[in-house]
Formats: C-alpha cells, sequence, structure tokens
C-alpha cells in the first residue's frame, strides 16, 4: 500500500490516524483529539508530522493541536475556516493534494456539522470519515439535516467496496446493540456484532471498517432495506425518511 496507517486511541473513545507515504516519508496526522497519545506514537516510530488534515471543528478533534506544536501545515474545510485553528489550505468538495505520491481528494460530507469533510485515498483503499460515516453508526446531526447528511452517506457509500473506512470514534458496540433493533433480523450483523464483542473484549480497535461490511450491517445505510423498511413500518416511504427515522430512533436509544 502507498500509505502505511496507524490508529492511535486518544481520549475515551476517538481516534487519531497516522498516514505515512512509504515511497517518501511524508507523514500526515488526521485529527488531532489528543497530543499525548499522538506524540507517544510518533516517537515510537521515529516520525514527525509534515501535515495535518482536520474533518471538522469540533473540539474533540481538534484539541491536541496547540499541545503537538507541530511544524506542519494545517488543512481543513473552507466552510469551517472561521472556527477551526489557522489553515495553511483551505478545502473545498472536489480539491485534491498529495501526501507524498498518494493522491487524496476531499469529499463534503456535511450533516453531523456543515462544513465537514472526508479525505479518500483511493491508491491505498482508505477514506478517513471523522463523525460522518462511522462504524454501523454515523455522526448525530447536530447542524446538518437528514437530507444532508443522507447525501453525505450516499457519497461515501458510492466508493470501491474494498475501502477502509476511518472513522473518528470506538462507538460500534452501542451502534451494534442499536442496530439490532431497528434490523434484527440481519445474520451479517449477529456475525458482526460477535467479531466486535471479541476486539473489545481484547481492547482493539474496531476502526477501520470495510465499507462493503458498513453496506452489509450499518442501518443507516440500509434504510434503503426492504426488511429495515417492514420492521419500522415505513414500507413505501422513501430512503431519506426511512434514514431520519433511524436517526431519530438512534438520538432517543
Amino acid at each position: 500500500m502507498a500509505l502505511h496507517i496507524t490508529t492511535i486511541p486518544c481520549l475515551s473513545d476517538n481516534y487519531a490516524f497516522l498516514a505515512v507515504c512509504s515511497n517518501t516519508g511524508v507523514t500526515a496526522l488526521i485529527d488531532a483529539p489528543e497530543a499525548k497519545p499522538i506524540k507517544a506514537e510518533l516517537e515510537r516510530q521515529g516520525l514527525s508530522v509534515d501535515v495535518i488534515l482536520l474533518t471538522h471543528h469540533h473540539w474533540d478533534h481538534i484539541a491536541g493541536l496547540d499541545e503537538l506544536n507541530a511544524d506542519a501545515d494545517i488543512l481543513g474545510a473552507q466552510a469551517d475556516v472561521h472556527r477551526l485553528p489557522k489553515l495553511d489550505r483551505a478545502l473545498e468538495d472536489g480539491d485534491t493534494f498529495k501526501i507524498g505520491t498518494s493522491d487524496v481528494a476531499v469529499l463534503n460530507v456535511s450533516g453531523h456539522t456543515i462544513g465537514h469533510i472526508a479525505f479518500h485515498v483511493p491508491g491505498s483503499d482508505a477514506v478517513f470519515t471523522g463523525d460522518s460515516l462511522m462504524a454501523l453508526g454515523c455522526g448525530r446531526l447536530t447542524e446538518g439535516t437528514p437530507e444532508m447528511m443522507w447525501e453525505s452517506l450516499q457519497k461515501l457509500a458510492a466508493l470501491p467496496p474494498e475501502t477502509r473506512v476511518y472513522s473518528g470514534h470506538e462507538y460500534t458496540v452501542s451502534n451494534g446493540n442499536f442496530a439490532k433493533t431497528v434490523d434484527p433480523n440481519n445474520k451479517a450483523l449477529d456475525a458482526r456484532m460477535n467479531e466486535t464483542l471479541r476486539l473489545r473484549g481484547s481492547n482493539l480497535p474496531t476502526v477501520p471498517s470495510l465499507l462493503s461490511l458498513e453496506h452489509a450491517t450499518n442501518p443507516f445505510l440500509r434504510a434503503t432495506s426492504d426488511d429495515v423498511k417492514s420492521h419500522l413500518g415505513m414500507q413505501g416511504a422513501s430512503d431519506v425518511a426511512t434514514f431520519a427515522e433511524i436517526r431519530a430512533r438512534k438520538d432517543a436509544f
């Protein structure tokens, strides 16, 4: 793979990611929830950060920046520029840049927040999604609408199925417990929950996850499913209306 990617647990349930170009050694940090574990991983690998990519402005994705004191370019969304740390480059949907020799595409995935972005690295089959598409879930709609988030999820869902989804939190157990309430007959979900509990029982991350597995088990992507609609009593409802109902139920779960 063109990028070597390391998952770094931060705070109580956040993740940051280091992405190192195998060809050049250029190192990117995706989100900065907490400095101490990020510094420890950089020291362990003998690395320094060249570029920091921010998915959105929430404190638990940027709080470690000042303490990191990294001599690195900071990239984030143009739409978030008024509430992010000072950016060296402001990005918009469709922009591209490189991490070493790897091409990175910027996707507007607003919904959790307005101006939330994701970073797709096709040459490494990776997408960094922050709090948009998550393992067995999606972010709460703190600013956007169901229609907005549904559009963002469909954009991510259209990526190749072998894409690994690097999302920002370890919420998979609770997300899976909720998923079983709206998709109770899903055998793939049962199998995934067994594996999730095994991983967490060994204190191992469930992130990244395969996009193909999200298609099969994530209730927010399965708003298109006749089985899910039937269980919710929403036969004939639009996909976005079904998504909105699932999101409302998750908020109250």
